[in-house]
Parts: structure tokens; sequence; C-alpha cells
């Protein structure tokens, strides 16, 4: 067999095993997570380090959501601490029958979605997804967190916090879900990972 065609099937069989591995998850109409984000205030806050970052917690937070989006990145400041984006659904926002009349996609550290016509209110809509950037307190979450799928099922706990640069720079989580627009998204250190 000549090398070229070698190295042809060789390039189809690693795309093929690419997108096998992306795929969307797709779990048919009705909810597929009913119950919303849990937070909970801290009796004590201690400061860590993570990359030359220091990482206040401002709250205890535990999620379960479906994948809506996801986004890696790599330049930046907000990369070196978080290199990916969910964008996570819960409620009416998991609801694929729901999903299918909704437009999304993730770009400069934003979430952003569509619709021709509400299939649900705006304010579910707004309440009931966010914009996380995941804070992987290792490499083995920063691994899981790389390999999760759009569509599946993600129990995440952790915390909200504030990143701090010895430069005055700031990132600062949102300690709501009924924020919108710039300073709405969570900042989350990601403590576990389950995949559903």
């Amino acid at each position: 067999m000549n090398w070229k065609l070698l190295f042809f099937i060789c390039l189809i069989g690693f795309g093929a095993f690419q997108h096998f591995q992306k795929r969307e998850v797709i779990h048919g109409a009705g909810e597929v997570v009913s119950d919303p984000p849990q937070q909970r205030s801290l009796d004590i806050s201690d400061a860590r380090n993570i990359n030359g970052y220091e990482i206040i917690p401002l709250a205890k937070f535990s999620i379960k959501a479906r994948v809506l989006a996801s986004k890696s990145y790599h330049f930046g400041r907000e990369a070196e601490l978080a290199p990916v984006d969910f964008a996570l659904g819960w409620g009416a926002m998991s609801d694929e029958a729901v999903l299918n009349k909704i437009d999304i996609s993730q770009s400069n550290r934003f979430y952003f979605w569509h619709v021709d016509e509400f299939p649900i209110p705006r304010e579910a809509i707004e309440t009931q997804s966010a914009n996380m950037h995941m804070i992987p307190a290792d490499s083995l979450i920063e691994k899981r967190l790389k390999s999760v799928r759009v569509g599946q099922v993600v129990q995440i706990n952790g915390y909200l916090v504030e990143a701090k640069a010895s430069d005055g720079w700031r990132w600062k989580s949102s300690l709501t879900r009924n924020d919108i627009g710039n300073g709405a998204c969570e900042v989350l250190l990601v403590k576990s990972i389950e995949v559903h």
C-alpha cells in the first residue's frame, strides 16, 4: 500500500474518532435537570494560589446541568485560569424540545442565544441558563472538563470565586442567576465534576 493512501486512511479514521468523541448527546423531549444550582455562604474564606493568581472563595456552589455549549480558550489571563467555559442549562433550558428552537453560541467569554420565536418566556431562558468560567482545581479536573460533550449532564461542585493578580487585575464571579450581560458570568473553582 502506498504511504499517501495509508496516510489518507489514517487521517479519515482520526477525524471520525474525533467526531465520535465530541458528538452532541441527544436526550429527547423533557427536562433532564429540574433543580436549580445550589449556592451556600462560607463560614471561612481561605484564599489559594493558582498559576500565580490569588483565588478567593465567595460562596460554595453546586450545579447539576445540561451542557448547552462548551468553548476552550488558549490566550489571555483568563485562559491561564479558566481554559474552558460551559454554557449550562437547567429546568426548561435542559429540555431538548425547547433547545431545538434556540440557537446557542459562545465567543469572547460570553454565551449568546437567539430565537425567531420564544419557546418559553425570555426570563426563563435568562434565569435557567448561564455561562460559567471553569477554573480546574488540578490537572485531572482540567482533563475532565475538556472532555465534556455538548448535551451531557454534569454535576459540578466547587466555589464561586474572585481572582486577583498582583498588578491589580481582578475577575469576580456573579453571585446570582438573575443577572445578564457583562459581569453576569460565574467564575467557578471546580473541585469535582461527574458526567451523567
